[in-house]
């Protein structure tokens, strides 16, 4: 019999529902904390007023302290340790969309730690997190809330690096509809491919798991339903339900499985060219897919029909059928279909290739092995 034992890395408190977001408060004291330190970013730094308010009912001192706008660099979680510090943090809350979350979960684990951020690049390199951790995202994308995983920007290297720890999943997640209606809806349409991203590669992945492919396909079947609906009409709360589910059984995937070759090659169009992710990713998602049918096509098909796709009997037909599906998903909600419309010339392919080659802790998933040139080919497909 095959072994199919994974880590099924879990919060150990989910809360649902439309404005529950100060339901953090109470836990927050439950656990006795006495100064919170609130991590998101400009943009939607009202958002946490009503968490900051509930705190003060509580008489928790609390820091409502706004990160960078875009993905954070080293420098940007320097300077929020330095803020933790400055402020005796005892709880960390992350709230926001992936990049505050992930901001979130590296203060929580390096304040006050021996351990720096270059000693825990990687898999299972972090010793243990030094505060306790709550996350509530306001975009439904990352799934952070639920992952082991926490991104950075290198800006040295131009790359993102990953650090990948049971220690980084939150004790503490809250999935509030009401605080995703404020997305544009170029947001809205980014953080939903990648959350579609992130189900297709845990379900065709070389580590596949029975438990996580479950997830997977109702996570794709969620954003099918719901994604183009979340952008014609945002204050529809069952569509933004519908979505935040969908990134949060994504984000469920991402420790036990993760990603694979369309993440690894997204990497360097974040690192030096400063693409959203969500957007990087759906560049890429159908070309790495036409180039995976070549050797996966039934996994490909179960994805099409999850979104959709009425089954012909042909496997790989109905792969490509749900390719097209893919890219027809991402012109109605006005994502970019193309590198050369993101400002990337072909001069930069070869670097981006090079670069993506780094990443093996997801090249490694992939259902295809990919060559550096198969990864410069992808992105001359997709430019």
């Amino acid at each position: 019999m095959t072994d199919t034992s994974i880590n099924l890395y879990q919060v150990s408190c989910v809360r649902i529902g439309a404005d529950i977001l100060t339901k953090c408060a109470s836990d927050c004291a439950a656990a006795g904390a006495k100064q919170v330190m609130i991590i998101t970013s400009s943009p939607i730094a009202a958002l946490a007023a009503p968490l900051s308010q509930a705190l003060d009912a509580r008489k928790i001192d609390n820091l409502v302290y706004s990160g960078p706008e875009g993905e954070p660099t080293r420098a940007d979680l320097l300077q929020a340790l330095a803020a933790a510090t400055d402020f005796n943090a005892d709880f960390v809350i992350g709230l926001g969309g992936g990049s505050a979350m992930d901001l979130a979960k590296l203060v929580a684990a390096l304040h006050q730690s021996p351990q720096s951020f270059e000693d825990v690049v990687g898999i299972d390199l972090l010793a243990d997190r030094t505060l306790p951790l709550a996350c509530i995202p306001t975009t439904a994308g990352t799934g952070s809330e639920v992952t082991p995983i926490a991104i950075i920007e290198d800006e040295e290297a131009e790359l993102k690096k990953g650090v990948v720890s049971r220690h980084l999943v939150p004790d503490f997640a809250y999935l509030d509809a009401k605080l995703t209606c404020s997305m544009p809806r170029k947001v809205t349409a980014s953080t939903g491919l990648d959350a579609l991203t992130h189900c297709i590669e845990a379900y065709a992945n070389r580590f596949s798991h029975p438990v996580v492919d479950r997830w997977a396909l109702d996570g794709i079947r969620l954003i099918a339903e719901n994604l183009e609906r979340a952008c014609e009409e945002p204050n529809d709360l069952a569509a933004r339900e519908g979505m935040l589910m969908a990134s949060h059984l994504g984000g469920m995937c991402l420790g036990p499985v993760n990603t694979a070759a369309v993440h690894a090659l997204a990497y360097p169009l974040g690192g030096e060219f400063h693409i959203p992710h969500g957007v990087a990713n759906s560049l890429l998602l159908p070309h790495v897919i036409r180039f995976n049918t070549e050797l996966e096509a039934g996994r490909y098909a179960q994805v099409a029909y999850a979104l959709g796709v009425e089954p012909t009997g042909d496997a790989r037909a109905d792969a490509h059928a749900g390719v097209a599906e893919i890219e027809r998903l991402s012109s109605v909600v006005g994502i970019d279909r193309r590198l050369s419309d993101v400002g990337i010339s072909s001069n930069a392919l070869p670097k981006m290739a090079a670069a993506a080659m780094t990443v093996q802790r997801l090249l490694k998933n992939n259902p295809r092995e990919v060559t550096e040139a198969d990864a410069l080919a992808i992105y001359e497909a997709a430019l």
